[in-house]
C-alpha cells in the first residue's frame, strides 16, 4: 500500500498519511495547550485520518487525482470512522475505567465528525449516531480493515508502547479537567470539552491541508511583540489627546479617569470583570487600554471584541486600526459572506480535500480567528459554540487564552442568555481567558439561574460617576398616548425650530424608511439622512461621515435610523427622539445626545409610535412593557425619592424584572418534533433528557449506552441566534464594491480568495429568507463562484435605502 493523505493539484506531490497525522497532531497539541488538554486534542489529530491507511483509500485518491473530471464517487471510501472505532475498541471495553470511556467518546466523536458535524450521543429518536459509527456492528465494512489500518499506524506513526504512553497522558489531562468541575456541572464541562476538541481538530486539519496544497511555510509574527508596539502607539495617542484644549472639559477629564481605572485593573488576575462606563465615557479606548496591558502581563494570545451590531464594528475597528496604525493584523468578521446552504456533499463525512469544489474552497478560506485583534459579532461568537457547521466551530479554540471584550453585553438575545453565560464561564474557568462585560446598562446576570461569576466592577463609585456623566434629560411623551406619523412630523418641526440637529430612532426598518422618505420631501429646513442595516457597512460609514461633517459645520441635520446607531456610534445630536423600547435601548439612544457636553443638558423624548408593527420582535415588546411601568412608577415619585430612569439602581431593577418576565425563554425553548415533549437547548446539550428512555430501550445491551449524552447535531440544527436564517449578499456600492464583485468572477487560490472575502465584508448585507426570495423573483439576484456567492444588479441597490426590495432604484440612477 502506498501511503497517501493528499496529492497536490499543481505538481502531484504526495503528502503521506504519517506526515499528515503527525503534523496535525502537533498543531492540535498547540491549540489545546492553554486549556491544559494538549494530549487530548493531539490524540484527535493523531488518529483523525487513520482510515487512509488502507489499500482501498490509496487506490481511491490516486484515481481521483488522475481523473479530476471524472473522479470516483465522493464518500465511496470511509476514512474518518477508523480513528474513532480504534479508540472505542481500545478504551470502551467492559472493564475500562470511566475516564477511558469518556476519553474514547470525547475524542472519537471529534474524529468521526471532522468532515461534518459532531454526532449525537443520544437524541429524541433515542438513537446514538456516535455508536452507529464507532461500533463494529454499525460499521462492519470499516471494522473488516481494522487490522490493516491499526497495523500501519503502529508501524509508520507510533509504536504501541509510545501510543499507550500518549493515551495515558491524555487520561491524566482528562482527570485533572474533571476534577475542576463540580459534580452537578460535569455534563456541562464535558460538552464544552467535546466541542473544543472538535474545534482544535478541524482547524488543525484544515490548516495543515491548506499549507500543503498552497505550499505555505507560515512564519507567524509574535503577538506579544505586536501588543507591545500597539500599547506604545495607544499611549502616544492618549498623550496627544491630553495636549488638546478639549481635554480640559469635564467630560474628557472623566473619560481619562475611566481609562486610568482600566489600566489599573489590567494588572489583576485573569477572570470576568464588568466595565460599566456610562454612555459616551470612552469605553472603546479604555477597554483597549485594559486589553493590551492585560494581554502583555498575562501572555494572552489575542484580543477579541464581540459586538452586537455590525455598525459598531465598522466604527470601532476603523478607530482602532487608525490609532494602532495596522489594518493587516486587525480583522473584522461581522458576517460570513454566506455561500449558500451547505449541500449534502459539503456535509458529507468524506469531504476529501483532493475533490474540493469552488464552494468548499471558499469554506476552507473562511477566517478561523487566528489574528492578534479581532472584531466580530455576538452571532458569530455564539455560532462558534452552538451552530451547525464546522466552519463555525473551527474558530472556537482561538477564544481560549484571550482577552474577550463583550461590548453592549445587554444585547445578548434573551433565548441565548443561558448558553452565553455557560460559554463565558467555560472560557474563564477552563479556557484561561479574561472577559470584560462592557456596557453603560449592565444586565443583572448574577440574578439568573445560570449566572456569570463576575470578579469585580472596574469603575469605582459607579453611582457618583453616572451622575457626573449626566448630560441629558429623559422626557416622557408616552403618557400622552400614541403618536401617528403626522403627529411625529409636526413634533419634529417644533423641535427643529429650537435645535440644529435631531436624531430619530425607530424600532423597525420599514417605519424608519417611510418617515425618512416623508421628511426628505417635506420643508423641514434641514438635510435629512437615513441609516439602516439594508445598507452595507461601507455605505453606513459614508453616511455617518457626512452626518458628522454637517454637525461639525453647524448645519441643520435630521437623521432617521433604526437602533443600529444606538450602541457605540460616536456621534452627538442636540436632541433625540426614541420610540419606546427597553431602558437599555433608551440609555444607548441618550448616548447620542449632547455626547460631548456641548450644552448643559440635551433632551431625549420617549414616544409611543403608533405606526410600528413589531410582529416577531417580542423582546422589544417585553422591554416596552417593563419600561412603560417604570415610567409610571417614576412619575409617581416625589422629592428626594425621585430617581433618574437611567440610574444604576433603576437599570438593575429593570433587568431583574425583564429577566423574570422572560425566564421561560432564557434556556432556548425547544419543541421536540413529532413528540409531545417540551425541553430546552440547554437541557439537550448540557443535560440528559433522553437518557432514561434510551437505557430502557437498550437494557439488553447496557454496554451500548454512552456516558456522554449531548445531542450535538440535533441541537445545532435547531440553533439560530436570530429566528430566521439570513443570506449574505455582496452589493455593488461604490467602485470598490463593483471591483470586488468583478474579481469574484475570476478563479483564485484559497489565499487570494480569503483576502477578497475579508474585503467583501464591508460590502455585504444580510437579508432574511423572504426578502431573498423577493430579490430572486424580481430578477435582481446574480450568482458568483459557481452560484456559491450572491450579489445583486446595481438597480436593486439604492443610495438612500441600501437594498431595495422593490427594485425601484433604477429611477434614482436615471435622475442622477
Amino acid at each position: 500500500m502506498e501511503s497517501i493523505a493528499h496529492i497536490r493539484r499543481n505538481d502531484k506531490k504526495i503528502q503521506t498519511v504519517e506526515q499528515h497525522l503527525l503534523e496535525v497532531k502537533n498543531l492540535a497539541e498547540s491549540y489545546g495547550k492553554e486549556a491544559k488538554v494538549s494530549h487530548i486534542t493531539g490524540l484527535a489529530g493523531l488518529l483523525h485520518d487513520l482510515g487512509k491507511f488502507t489499500q482501498e483509500f490509496s487506490t481511491y485518491i490516486k484515481t481521483a487525482s488522475e481523473n479530476p473530471d471524472n473522479p470516483p464517487k465522493r464518500g465511496s471510501v470511509d476514512h474518518s470512522t477508523a480513528g474513532g472505532m480504534f479508540l472505542y475498541e481500545l478504551l470502551h471495553k467492559k472493564d475500562s475505567s470511566r475516564n477511558e470511556k469518556i476519553l474514547a467518546e470525547l475524542v472519537g466523536n471529534a474524529i468521526i465528525s471532522h468532515h461534518g458535524f459532531l454526532k449525537d450521543f443520544n437524541n429524541p429518536s433515542l438513537e446514538s449516531k456516535y455508536l452507529e459509527r464507532v461500533s463494529k456492528e454499525g460499521k462492519r465494512e470499516v471494522y473488516s480493515k481494522y487490522d490493516e489500518f491499526s497495523g500501519y499506524f503502529y508501524e509508520k506513526v507510533m509504536d504501541e508502547e509510545s501510543f499507550s504512553n500518549y493515551v495515558n497522558k491524555a487520561l491524566v489531562e482528562l482527570s485533572e479537567y474533571i476534577s475542576q468541575s463540580e459534580p452537578t456541572t460535569l455534563r456541562t464541562s464535558l460538552y464544552y470539552l467535546t466541542t473544543f476538541i472538535f474545534s482544535a481538530l478541524v482547524d488543525a486539519d484544515r490548516t495543515n491541508t491548506r499549507h500543503f496544497e498552497d505550499e505555505i511555510n507560515e512564519q507567524k509574527i509574535s503577538n506579544h511583540e505586536l501588543f507591545q508596539l500597539y500599547e506604545t502607539k495607544l499611549n502616544d495617542h492618549l498623550i496627544e489627546l491630553q495636549k488638546s484644549p478639549k481635554s480640559k472639559s469635564e467630560i474628557n477629564k472623566l473619560r481619562m479617569e475611566m481609562s486610568n481605572q482600566c489600566e489599573k485593573c489590567s494588572e489583576n488576575e485573569s477572570g470576568i470583570y464588568s466595565l460599566s462606563i456610562p454612555t459616551g465615557g470612552g469605553k472603546t479606548l479604555a477597554s483597549l487600554r485594559y486589553a493590551l496591558k492585560h494581554a502583555l502581563k498575562h501572555n494572552k494570545e489575542r484580543i477579541i471584541y464581540v459586538i452586537p451590531y455590525t455598525s459598531i464594528i465598522d466604527q470601532n475597528a476603523k478607530l482602532v486600526k487608525e490609532i494602532l496604525d495596522d489594518d493587516i493584523n486587525i480583522i473584522e468578521h461581522h458576517t460570513n459572506v454566506d455561500f449558500g446552504p451547505q449541500t449534502e456533499n459539503e456535509l458529507s463525512e468524506e469531504l476529501d480535500e483532493i475533490l474540493v469544489n469552488k464552494t468548499e474552497k471558499i469554506r476552507l478560506a473562511t477566517d478561523n480567528w487566528d489574528a492578534p485583534i479581532i472584531f466580530t459579532t455576538m452571532v458569530q461568537y455564539l455560532n462558534a459554540f452552538y451552530a451547525k457547521g464546522n466552519r463555525y466551530t473551527r474558530r472556537l479554540h482561538n477564544l481560549t487564552n484571550a482577552v474577550i471584550i463583550f461590548d453592549e453585553v445587554q444585547k445578548v438575545p434573551s433565548k441565548c442568555l443561558s448558553l452565553f453565560t455557560e460559554s463565558v464561564n467555560f472560557l474563564d474557568k477552563m479556557g484561561n481567558s479574561s472577559v470584560l462585560l462592557c456596557t453603560a446598562t449592565q444586565p443583572s446576570l448574577e440574578t439568573i439561574k445560570r449566572k456569570i461569576h463576575v470578579k469585580n466592577e472596574i469603575v469605582e463609585n459607579l453611582p457618583d460617576v453616572v451622575k457626573a456623566f449626566k448630560r441629558t434629560e429623559i422626557i416622557d411623551k408616552v403618557k400622552d398616548g400614541k403618536m401617528s406619523r403626522e403627529d411625529l412630523k409636526f413634533f419634529v418641526g417644533n423641535i427643529m425650530d429650537m435645535n440644529q440637529s435631531l436624531l430619530i430612532i425607530l424600532n423597525t426598518k420599514r417605519v424608519a424608511k417611510e418617515l425618512y422618505a416623508e421628511l426628505d420631501t417635506s420643508n423641514v429646513g434641514a438635510t435629512v439622512y437615513h441609516l439602516s442595516t439594508s445598507m452595507c457597512a461601507k455605505h453606513r460609514m459614508d453616511v455617518l461621515e457626512k452626518v458628522r461633517n454637517d454637525l461639525d459645520d453647524g448645519k441643520k441635520v435630521i437623521c432617521v435610523s433604526t437602533q443600529l446607531i444606538e450602541a457605540g456610534v460616536d456621534v452627538s445630536f442636540e436632541c433625540v427622539i426614541r420610540s419606546l423600547a427597553g431602558i437599555d435601548s433608551i440609555a444607548q439612544a441618550a448616548g447620542r445626545c449632547n455626547r460631548n457636553g456641548e450644552k448643559k443638558i440635551g433632551n431625549v423624548y420617549i414616544i409611543d409610535y403608533g405606526d410600528e408593527k413589531l410582529g416577531n420582535l417580542s423582546e422589544i415588546e417585553k422591554g416596552q412593557k417593563v419600561t412603560r411601568q417604570k415610567l409610571i412608577d417614576l412619575a409617581n415619585e416625589q422629592g428626594e425619592n425621585k430617581v433618574d430612569l437611567l440610574s444604576p439602581e433603576v437599570i438593575k431593577l429593570y433587568f431583574e424584572k425583564y429577566y423574570n418576565e422572560i425566564e421561560s425563554l432564557l434556556d432556548y425553548p425547544l419543541q421536540i418534533v413529532g413528540g409531545n415533549m417540551n425541553t430546552t437547548m440547554v437541557n439537550v446539550l448540557l443535560g440528559c433528557p433522553f437518557m432514561n428512555e434510551y437505557i430502557s430501550k437498550s437494557k439488553e445491551n447496557r454496554s451500548k449506552v454512552t456516558l456522554l449524552q449531548a445531542a450535538h447535531s440535533y441541537a445545532a440544527e435547531q440553533f439560530f441566534v436570530i429566528d430566521q436564517n439570513t443570506k449574505s449578499i455582496i452589493v455593488p456600492y461604490d467602485k470598490v464594491g463593483e471591483e470586488i464583485i468583478a474579481d469574484l468572477n475570476r478563479p483564485y487560490g484559497i489565499e487570494k480568495l480569503s483576502v477578497l472575502l475579508k474585503k467583501a465584508q464591508q460590502y455585504t448585507v444580510n437579508v432574511y429568507e423572504n426578502d431573498f426570495k423577493k430579490l430572486s423573483e424580481s430578477k435582481a439576484l446574480r450568482y458568483l463562484y459557481d452560484g456559491s456567492i450572491y450579489t445583486i444588479v446595481p438597480s436593486a441597490y439604492s443610495k438612500f435605502y441600501g437594498i431595495d426590495l422593490d427594485n425601484s432604484s433604477l429611477v434614482d440612477i436615471i435622475q442622477f
